[in-house]
């Protein structure tokens, strides 16, 4: 399997890694829960910058459910398409804020690997949910994965740990 990303930076030290702060137990999730990750939080703290976009862009804890109106985060880096919440409230500014905000966080930290929690507006790596398609998720990418990606930092989905996780551990 070939090399998914580089755990160091160009003077040979550890790089860090951003995460998904919900994957590590924080209760930042809409419903003010979390998607607590035992292989995933056992990485060394050291190594690991835990954000929340969503909460980055002034969105509270809990929040309602938002979607994608009719495309993903790529589209709305464009300016193709809207975030909005289930009552109707457009949160494409606290959305897009969030995203941009997670990439100067990470760019000053000098990441080059991000873990995202799947499906989320946000975070989604490969898909996410979109309203004029109905309740399953589709294939797409949160805004803050596309702009991260963008940007040139790999983005790993939390629902692929046994491809990417032993390369990490072995590493550190």
């Amino acid at each position: 399997m070939p090399e998914l990303f580089l755990l160091l930076d160009k003077q040979g030290d550890r790089a860090v890694i951003l995460v998904s702060a919900c994957l590590l137990g924080n209760n930042c999730k809409y419903n003010g829960g979390n998607n607590y990750t035992k292989e995933i939080a056992k990485l060394e703290r050291d190594i690991i910058l835990p954000v929340c976009p969503e909460e980055l862009g002034g969105l509270l804890t809990p929040r309602l459910p938002a979607q994608f109106d009719r495309a993903d985060g790529e589209a709305l880096l464009d300016g193709r398409c809207k975030v909005w919440d289930t009552n109707g409230n457009d949160v494409t500014h606290n959305f897009l804020s969030g995203a941009v905000k997670a990439l100067a966080m990470a760019q000053r930290r000098g990441v080059h690997t991000a873990i995202l929690k799947e499906r989320s507006p946000s975070c989604g790596v490969s898909s996410v949910y979109i309203t004029e398609r109905g309740t399953a998720p589709v294939v797409g990418m949160g805004v803050t994965a596309a702009l991260l990606k963008k940007n040139g930092i790999k983005v790993l989905s939390d629902e692929k740990l046994q491809q990417w996780l032993p390369l990490i551990e072995r590493d550190l």
